[in-house]
């Protein structure tokens, strides 16, 4: 049944009641030492519907992010996943942020190799479609012509410039598909993507246990940092192939990151929509699991990033003041 933006009912009340009071205890900003934290959208509507996180006056998308950025000093853009971001609006968010807030960019659908949402194109690049393609609603990132494919990355990298000139630039985000498996030529590939990114840090979130077994968990965290990239650790529902077990590493030194995509074993997998798929309210112990791990991370990297994913109603934003709130007594 799809979720009520308008309410949250399905959320045992004592579970409620103490993730609200553990928030109260967060510094706001939401940022502990060299800890960043925050979540995966500022704009989910059941976020927004709901009332339960901006005040009544926030009714703009602008007085939105000034708001979320008051609270919190990291957010993690998604919506660039599902149609290229443009540098005006990159623009719109450097000057809405205050100096030492950071944003960190999914890459778009077809630079990791996901299926693309063709009606989400601009009009010139959909016009350039082949034949085969026209008037489909979705391609394979293989189905694309290479030289669509080169103009993605062009476009993608030149959207995030006004954030990286500003400061304000966290990483790019490559969050690989779940059959993205752990084999040379995906290796290959995210060398092509770090050659790509250039000067620019990356992230790599792998959605395959194949990428962490233990006969090749540490060729794989050399190969990032082979190719100065950062891995990401995840919070989420175990027993699927699809969810990988939470690891940490440091593999390079400027960042470190952990999502939590919470723990629906639900509706983890299946044809859902992110709202329903990442549902879950943490409470006080499932957070608590990290504290230690995420401080031996700020003890490494030059910065943590710690980004709540479980983008449903508020449950992200409670996370992310009681992720901080535990810090602050590590």
């Amino acid at each position: 049944m799809p979720l009520d933006p308008l309410a949250r009912d399905h959320y045992p009340a004592d579970r409620v009641a103490t993730a609200q009071a553990l928030a109260e205890r967060s510094p706001i900003p939401a940022r502990v030492g060299n800890v960043r934290i925050g979540s995966a959208s500022w704009t989910d509507p059941t976020l927004v519907r709901s009332g339960l996180f901006y005040p009544r006056g926030a009714s703009t998308p602008e007085k939105r992010l000034r708001y979320y950025a008051s609270r919190f000093s990291l957010v993690e853009v998604d919506a660039s996943y599902y149609a290229l971001p443009t540098a005006r609006q990159a623009t719109a968010w450097v000057e809405r942020t205050p100096e030492d807030f950071r944003f960190n960019v999914k890459a778009f659908s077809a630079m990791t190799g996901h299926p693309v949402d063709l009606r989400a194109l601009p009009k010139d690049l959909a016009e350039e479609l082949p034949g085969r393609l026209k008037g489909r609603r979705k391609a394979r990132a293989d189905e694309l012509p290479p030289e669509l494919l080169e103009v993605c990355w062009s476009r993608f990298l030149a959207a995030v410039e006004p954030l990286r000139e500003a400061g304000k630039l966290g990483a790019v985000l490559l969050q690989f598909p779940p059959w993205f498996t752990a084999t040379r030529g995906n290796a290959r590939r995210i060398a092509d993507c770090r050659a790509r990114l250039g000067g620019i840090r990356g992230a790599v979130e792998f959605r395959h246990r194949s990428w962490v077994d233990n006969s090749r968990w540490t060729r794989v965290l050399d190969l990032l940092r082979d190719q100065r990239m950062s891995y990401v650790a995840v919070d989420a529902p175990g027993g699927f192939d699809t969810a990988l077990p939470p690891l940490r590493a440091v593999t390079e030194p400027s960042l470190a990151m952990v999502r939590f995509h919470g723990r629906n074993r639900a509706t983890w997998e299946g044809r859902r929509t992110a709202a329903e798929r990442f549902d879950h309210l943490y409470d006080a112990e499932e957070l608590r699991e990290w504290t230690v791990g995420i401080h031996a991370l700020s003890q490494q990297a030059e910065e943590v990033h710690v980004v709540m994913n479980n983008c449903t109603y508020d449950a992200a934003q409670l996370g992310g003041y009681g992720i901080a709130a535990l810090l602050r007594g590590c």
